[in-house]
């Protein structure tokens, strides 16, 4: 299929003033123009978007289109979307808007996640979710074609000559073909086959929209693999020379079964790294001289404690420079981002800056459930110059003042001023400023860690008088009653929204309903020993007191997205070897499996009894859940290898392999989690020691001064001036106070300032753009850097960065 793409756009979508004059007979702003298509235009369109280009329209329709695909340029800098899948012809962009809605987007995410689960009703399948061939197929049949929807739109914009540059977008067609033809041939011949490529359904769920951080995790893990794989390969050196000394030295002994040939010795230290058979590999030929220990204890040091370590310090520098480079990355371009809309945004009697009206057209479709006061007051934050316009480089920061939420500064009096509840607001306000307060709501949660204790070691009848008695006694609900009276009495003084803004806020309210929740249960139903766990938790609060677990509790905070991102990365790669362990071992059942080996104990199995060891064929690949147990088994590689022996034992010695790349990967994952752990705590420690609450009041901020009289100077009117009337009243002056979230990505701005600069200084010199003189305010150090614009252009200095 041809690209839709117009052959005469410019490539980045736009037609340039130059393109606009071409054919007009005249030099000033003031009169008609004719533009190439021979409309009679109007002087006060700036850039044209392409999205209209051959369509005859009004002014005010060319000016909407303008708006439209700036707010698609933003929102593709927001997502760090590569902008040659950006629609640049009217046929293009209905496919576009299909694929970018969020009702599409959901459609997608359920697509996906319905293709996952089908892995619990196909066989081998989970008893109570088996489903019939004709019905698990017609399942995948219809999800495999809402995915291919979504690609047919993309390709009736993207066209095939960009699509192909895309290896994300590739590999998802390549698999959703295969995956069609195959679930085709299952519901043709009403029975499954060997389908190792159902592994590869979590290709669908990560390329949803709603899977970004987990794409960002994979790239991350990929971007580190040559360091880890250069590692791996110096760590598998020292396994293959210590496996060939140790078959030499330990072939020989009878006793010793792990070194009977190259192989076995190979597998025995590949299995040794992990420590999993230490010391019973050893023990054997130790019986026969206490000298062999030096073997096994040099071969520990070298590939446990110095080559693991050094892996994971080559990770976390590598993990390190990758997160500067991203964060530098999304910068710029969002800052690129930002450059294409401003272009589409300016009109030719204030070519280099963005009037309100223009802006507010923008936020309509980029955002449309920002109110009109969201917009006129993140236009005042932006516009710093007080020029009435935003320059481009004032309108470079657009990101970061979406993220400002707003209220007026009197909206920060106490929320109980002027009502009925005002007494009361203001008692509970006294008592939780009370300077005792915390000291005495401490010394409660201390009381109620001491009663738990009591409750503990008081003898009781059986298990459930132990678990009345701890979690439904008569203290208990004294406890909880006091714990709720404190709440009501934060929430009273605060208000609720702010009350709920702490995170320790959320934390006790929560605990202490689960815990009132799990007494009434308890008292309910005596049985239900599992809401035992709900009171003690209360004594996290304690935690809070000491600096460094503030500081764990924090770095955890920033590291929540990265984690989930993580846990996402881990359960894909679950999926992906339980569907090929369930492919290749399904068929084999392990009970007695292993007569005359090393491991026949763990599988002996028995009608009428087993013993503890026995158990063992429990673990295997009959089915998507088992088989995810296994796996974690093997991930906390405690007796792994007695799992791998028996498959090895009746599948054959190359199943073996299947483990190994198991463990390895599993290795790699971790291992950058662990870095990843590493650099967010690092990252918070030095942040904490290098700003003030002072600072971090001021980063997490902003003021906005304004009034009725200057809004009108900006050019408020209609319906905004309607929504802005009640808030700024007639000759008031009135101060609105926008906060931002407190997220990683707003700290880094603060840690990497000096960096930022130097980024956006390289940029402009590649761009050959005019060098901006950076002067750095005395008063704020936390205000963006002013630029001094060189002589012939304007000279204000203006906060922000030069775009």
């Amino acid at each position: 299929m041809a690209s839709l793409r117009s052959p005469s756009s410019p490539s980045d979508g736009y037609k340039r003033f130059s393109d606009d004059f071409a054919n007009t007979s005249i030099n000033n702003y003031g009169s008609n123009v004719t533009n190439g298509a021979g409309e009679a235009g109007s002087l006060d369109m700036g850039s044209r978007s392409s999205l209209h280009t051959g369509l005859q329209m009004s002014e005010d329709e060319h000016w909407e289109m303008n708006y439209h695909e700036a707010a698609i340029y933003l929102e593709e800098g927001l997502n760090n979307e590569k902008f040659d899948s950006h629609p640049s012809s009217p046929e293009e962009l209905p496919a576009y808007l299909r694929v970018h809605n969020p009702w599409y987007h959901g459609l997608d995410l359920l697509a996906s996640l319905v293709l996952i689960l089908l892995a619990f009703t196909e066989d081998p399948a989970v008893p109570a979710f088996e489903l019939p061939v004709w019905a698990h197929g017609t399942i995948e049949l219809l999800a495999l074609t809402i995915i291919g929807v979504e690609l047919h739109l993309k390709l009736k914009w993207i066209g095939w000559s960009t699509i192909l540059k895309h290896k994300r977008t590739m590999i998802k067609g390549i698999t959703l073909l295969i995956m069609v033809l195959e679930a085709v041939v299952v519901v043709c011949r009403q029975s499954s086959h060997f389908r190792v490529t159902r592994a590869l359904r979590p290709i669908f769920l990560v390329d949803t929209r709603h899977c970004g951080g987990v794409r960002r995790f994979i790239r991350q893990i990929l971007q580190s693999l040559p360091p880890i794989l250069d590692m791996l390969g110096l760590l598998m050196f020292f396994v293959a020379t210590y496996s060939l000394l140790g078959f030499y030295l330990f072939s020989e002994h009878i006793d010793n079964g792990h070194f009977k040939t190259i192989s076995d010795s190979f597998v025995s230290m590949f299995v040794l790294l992990t420590t999993a058979n230490f010391p019973d590999v050893m023990m054997p030929s130790y019986a026969k001289s206490k000298w062999y220990a030096v073997f096994f204890i040099l071969y520990i040091i070298t590939v446990l404690y110095v080559l693991m370590n050094l892996m994971l310090a080559v990770v976390y520098e590598t993990f390190t420079r990758i997160e500067r480079e991203k964060c530098r990355a999304l910068l710029l371009h969002r800052r690129v981002a930002a450059r294409r809309a401003f272009r589409l945004l300016v009109s030719r009697r204030a070519p280099r800056a963005v009037r309100l009206r223009h802006f507010a057209g923008l936020i309509r479709h980029y955002a449309p459930h920002y109110s009109g006061l969201d917009v006129y007051l993140m236009f005042k934050q932006l516009n710093q110059s007080g020029s009435g316009g935003l320059s481009r480089a004032e309108f470079a920061n657009v990101y970061e003042v979406f993220a400002l939420r707003w209220a007026p500064q009197s909206g920060r009096a106490p929320w109980y001023s002027a009502s009925a509840l005002e007494p009361l607001g203001r008692a509970a306000a006294a008592a939780v400023r009370w300077p005792y307060f915390e000291y005495l709501i401490y010394a409660l949660i201390i009381g109620n860690g001491v009663s738990l204790v009591l409750r503990v070691c008081e003898a009781a009848g059986d298990l459930q008088d132990s678990a009345r008695l701890l979690c439904a006694s008569w203290d208990t609900w004294l406890f909880l009653t006091l714990f709720l009276v404190e709440a009501c009495l934060r929430m009273m003084a605060s208000g609720l929204a702010a009350y709920l803004e702490s995170g320790w806020n959320v934390f006790d309210l929560s605990v202490t309903l689960l815990a009132l929740m799990g007494a009434v249960l308890l008292s309910i139903a005596p049985k239900l020993f599992i809401v035992v766990i709900f009171r003690p938790l209360r004594l996290m609060r304690l935690y809070k007191l000491k600096k460094r677990y503030r500081d764990v509790f924090g770095t955890l905070v920033l590291l929540s997205p990265l984690m989930s991102s993580a846990g996402c990365v881990m359960l894909v790669m679950y999926y992906f070897f339980a569907i090929v362990g369930m492919e290749l071992f399904a068929g084999y059942d392990l009970k007695n499996c292993c007569v005359n080996t090393t491991v026949e104990d763990f599988y002996k199995y028995s009608e009428n009894s087993s013993t503890a060891l026995g158990y063992y064929y429990l673990n295997n690949f009959e089915n998507i859940l088992t088989s995810g147990v296994s796996l974690f088994e093997l991930t906390v590689v405690n007796n792994w290898f007695i799992l791998m022996n028996a498959y090895a034992t009746v599948a054959g010695q190359f199943s073996r392999l299947y483990f190994m790349v198991f463990y390895l990967f599993t290795m790699v994952v971790l291992t950058i989690v662990v870095a990843s752990v590493l650099e967010a705590f690092r990252f918070r420690i030095q942040y904490k020691r290098s700003t003030t609450k002072r600072d971090e009041e001021k980063l997490l901020h902003e003021e906005v001064h304004t009034n009725w009289e200057e809004a009108q100077r900006l050019g408020v009117s209609g319906d905004l001036a309607d929504e802005l009337r009640p808030f700024l009243p007639p000759g008031v002056d009135v101060t609105f106070i926008g906060s931002r979230p407190r997220t990683k990505e707003v700290l880094q701005r603060r840690m990497y300032q000096a960096d930022i600069l130097k980024w956006l200084s390289e940029e402009d010199e590649s761009e050959d753009l005019p060098p901006s003189t950076t002067v750095t305010s005395s008063e704020d150090p936390l205000a963006p850097p002013l630029i001094q614009q060189p002589d012939g252009d304007n000279h204000q200095i203006r906060p922000g960065y030069q775009l």
